[in-house]
């Protein structure tokens, strides 16, 4: 996950992983240091990685700031969560069975995924589960955000759906095309996105109580995994 700016480091105990630190991802011409932090959560006896940069990351929240007025650099925050995850993952060898996409922030991963990460180990066989949440943003991105995210593997055709300007429903969609399942995480979300992944033919998961959550993606984790097998 990002290491959002309201993240206590001390009270959390975070720490720089330094075997995995001091890569620079180049996104619009200009280098950006990878960081990578660890916490763990004891009692679910389970580590969590952060991916964090001073730029991107550091005193800044998910979408906005403490005002209410979004960083105008979102769309760069995105290349560079979804790229420091999967780099990350290479670097720990890790090769998951399903990798599951949380929230706009991570709708880039899908894509690279299956295109520039497509003959990785550790992605190479992986499914692709993309949640929906209700957390989209009101602005649009700035209009060269297809050419930055662009890496070797993706080719204009694989982002043709993006049309300037680029919305929270147009970048959704692209990771809606690149998934192979589709979870409803909250209550209220853009419809415009969900009818998109109902129509697209995948798998989807509707609206689950909070209580069933977890059950229901297990048993969905199930089908992405067969449905793609046969």
């Amino acid at each position: 996950m990002p290491k959002w700016g309201n993240i206590n480091e001390r009270r959390n105990q975070l720490h720089e992983v330094i075997r995995l630190s001091g890569m620079n991802l180049i996104i619009d011409d200009t280098d950006h240091p990878l960081i990578i932090k660890v916490a763990s959560i004891q009692s679910a006896r389970m580590q969590v990685y952060f991916i964090d940069n001073d730029d991107y990351f550091q005193n800044r929240l998910q979408t906005a700031d403490e005002n209410g007025v979004e960083y105008d650099d979102n769309d760069s925050r995105a290349i560079f969560y979804a790229r420091g995850v999967l780099e990350t993952v290479k670097k720990l060898r890790w090769c998951p069975d399903v990798i599951h996409c949380h929230g706009w922030m991570t709708a880039l991963a899908p894509l690279y995924i299956k295109k520039a990460y497509k003959d990785e180990p550790s992605f190479r066989d992986a499914k692709v589960v993309f949640s929906v949440y209700e957390d989209d943003f009101k602005g649009t991105f700035n209009n060269d955000f297809a050419s930055k995210l662009m890496l070797k593997g993706i080719n204009k055709k694989d982002v043709a759906t993006l049309k300037d300007p680029v919305d929270y429903a147009t970048l959704c969609k692209l990771a809606v095309d690149y998934s192979d399942g589709i979870v409803q995480n909250s209550e209220h979300v853009n419809e415009d996105v969900m009818n998109y992944a109902r129509q697209s033919g995948k798998l989807v998961l509707d609206y689950q109580a909070p209580d069933a959550l977890a059950d229901a993606c297990n048993s969905f984790y199930d089908q992405v995994w067969e449905a793609e097998q046969k």
